[in-house]
């Protein structure tokens, strides 16, 4: 039987390619977990890509049986249903992998399915790129000199543009403008354009993302936002210049807001995001939000690349118990900016 033959979703669903992370945590379960779901497959055609002896453990782990469609380079990924297709990269047998461990072996299993993915979204085969957890320390194993996705993505495809990593739950995005850099340094980082830079990105990812008006809160950098300079000026002579100028440029932004109520002012009037200024800043409220339900999307690049928020949860690996939610979540969020990128015409 053809994919083709059985088509069971409009051709129009977008095609995503789902890349198999690390072998030894709950990659796998969730990987099966979200070829069985039915909500996944109303909004989107998946390929799957990684070892298929890998993903027939995790479908055990989590008591599924998935309906697969095994396909090879050579596939018309046009023609697929919604009955998600696997393409076999055969790279890593189940007996070479240790449970809960971080191995060079799993590093470079979940580096070959992720920049086989990137390459289909870069040869325009497919629409967006999602990814089950991977562990930073096998990814540097196999990768020396690894420092997150971004960097990982824009060696393989090429990419020398502005990209960076936005956190998302339901009622908020969180933006930064510093992500992995010591404390110390954060405050030299901040320029009035940085800061105007990261507030056009993000306003132009959330109209991708379906939000033809995002309204976006900026934190500040001290506590009480500086309180008027007594804690300190970059408040005055950085961020508020920073926003100003933003409101010239259209963009509906506010601010500078204390760090402290920035998320809780953000949900209740209504703010699609807020920016912040370092990376925990932002980090701990939103995990403290919604953990389990936290997307991490990479914004600027060509085509949107999304995973769950949450890491590879090693103490609970091949138990079956992983939550759905984050990545059910991810994937969804890709299908909806790839709908919007088509229908921009993008």
């Amino acid at each position: 039987m053809t994919p083709s033959s059985s088509r069971e979703a409009a051709p129009e669903l977008p095609i995503i390619a789902l890349a198999m992370g690390d072998p030894a945590g709950i990659s796998p379960e969730l990987t099966a977990k979200l070829a069985a779901d039915e909500t996944v497959k109303r909004a989107a055609r998946l390929v799957i890509i990684g070892d298929r002896r890998i993903f027939d453990e995790g479908a055990r782990a989590a008591g599924l049986s998935p309906t697969l469609h095994v396909i090879d380079e050579q596939t018309s990924l046009a023609d697929l249903a919604s009955t998600p297709a696997f393409l076999d990269l055969a790279n890593l047998a189940p007996e070479d992998v240790d449970p809960g461990e971080a191995t060079p072996a799993g590093g470079e299993f979940a580096s070959a399915n992720f920049r086989r993915a990137l390459a289909l979204a870069h040869d325009g085969r497919v629409d967006a790129v999602c990814f089950t957890p991977f562990n930073k320390k096998a990814m540097r194993y196999a990768n020396p000199g690894y420092d997150d996705e971004i960097r990982f993505v824009a060696d393989a495809i090429g990419f020398d543009g502005k990209a960076r990593e936005f956190n998302i739950l339901e009622s908020v995005w969180n933006a930064r403008v510093t992500s992995h850099i010591p404390l110390k340094d954060v405050a030299a980082a901040l320029s009035p354009e940085s800061i105007i830079d990261e507030l056009t990105l993000t306003h132009r990812c959330l109209q991708q993302a379906g939000h033809d008006r995002p309204r976006i809160a900026v934190a500040g950098l001290n506590p009480h936002a500086g309180d008027g300079g007594s804690f300190g000026m970059e408040e005055i002579d950085i961020i508020e210049p920073a926003i100003q100028r933003a409101r010239e440029q259209g963009l509906e932004v506010e601010g500078p807001f204390p760090a402290d109520t920035v998320f809780l002012r953000a949900v209740k009037e209504r703010f699609h995001a807020v920016l912040t200024m370092y990376h925990d800043q932002g980090q701990i409220a939103m995990k403290m939000m919604g953990f389990d339900s936290g997307v991490t999307m990479l914004g600027g690049l060509p085509f949107p690349v999304c995973t769950p928020a949450h890491g590879t949860a090693y103490d609970i690996a091949g138990r079956g118990i992983a939550d759905l939610g984050a990545s059910r979540q991810a994937l969804l969020l890709a299908a909806r900016m790839a709908d919007q990128a088509r229908m921009a015409g993008v």
